[in-house]
């Protein structure tokens, strides 16, 4: 009897009993179902990746919105102690670093939510949006000959030295009609150092324009302005060396390349063209 008592202990201690045979095969089948869910995560944060980078880099670009902040996109959770419940399971280790994956995935998930209901809205803005970003020549100029200096480094007229030119301008006689870019509200109508007589309007959606150097104003402070509406006559008041207008586009508060903002007015080859017309700097006024 007592060998075989013996022999049966012995038995359960190499096999164990069936309840922990059906214990370890159940903790087997877990294990095995977190390694699967682990990677399954991995899969879905990729597929996200995707999205995020498209809402970026195209709905966003599309749209002129600016990207979502990495620092939003990837903050953590905080607290130390949040998956310490969790650090006295077996194969503690892999049921962290798995819920952590969740964690994370169903944050983001939350924001590219909150992203997609952005875009959703600016679409729904998108054709004012149209109607009131610069999209003309702020003179007529069909011919291109108006086209006088560009943006970008110079040398300054006046003064004989190397200096950056932030618009664009074009040659005209005076009084030459000088047309907003796009719909929008006159915000300054007088004198700017510099400059000289000077307007500017904003058109909401972080842009505003710029016209120096007018001989007049054919506006008023605080009037809504559509696109191609007279608004002041070329003059050359101010640093100037001779009637022209000067002629800026601002983007959220930083000064940008107008040449870039005349998709309604010029083609492929007139756009071309204007580049290399701007890049020489063929009549410099201020």
């Amino acid at each position: 009897m007592g060998l075989g008592a013996g022999s049966f202990i012995v038995l359960l201690l190499i096999f164990g009993s069936p309840s922990e045979k059906e214990l370890r095969k159940e903790n087997s089948q877990l294990l095995a179902q977190y390694n699967v869910l682990s990677r399954r995560l991995d899969d879905a944060m990729g597929v996200l990746q995707d999205v995020q980078q498209r809402d970026d880099n195209l709905y966003r670009v599309i749209l002129q919105a600016d990207p979502i902040s990495p620092a939003i996109r990837m903050a953590g959770y905080g607290g130390t102690n949040r998956y310490e419940e969790l650090m006295d399971l077996a194969n503690a280790k892999l049921v962290v670093n798995t819920t952590q994956k969740l964690d994370v995935l169903t944050k983001q998930l939350y924001i590219q939510s909150k992203s997609f209901d952005d875009v959703v809205a600016m679409c729904k803005n998108h054709d004012e949006m149209l109607k009131c970003m610069p999209a003309i020549q702020p003179i007529s100029n069909k011919d291109l000959r108006q086209t006088a200096s560009g943006y970008g480094t110079r040398i300054d007229p006046i003064y004989g030295t190397t200096k950056f030119h932030s618009g664009m301008d074009f040659s005209a006689h005076p009084g030459t009609d000088v047309y907003a870019t796009g719909n929008g509200t006159v915000v300054k109508m007088g004198w700017e150092t510099g400059y000289g007589n000077t307007i500017i309007i904003d058109h909401g959606f972080g842009y505003r324009t710029w016209y120096a150097h007018l001989q007049d104003f054919r506006t008023k402070l605080g009037k809504k302005v559509v696109r191609g509406e007279v608004i002041g006559g070329v003059g050359s008041t101010g640093k100037s060396t001779g009637p022209h207008l000067h002629y800026e586009v601002h983007v959220k508060g930083q000064v940008v390349n107008p040449i870039n903002y005349y998709f309604m007015d010029l083609n492929a080859e007139d756009y071309d063209k204007m580049i290399q017309l701007a890049a020489n700097h063929g009549k410099v006024f201020d």
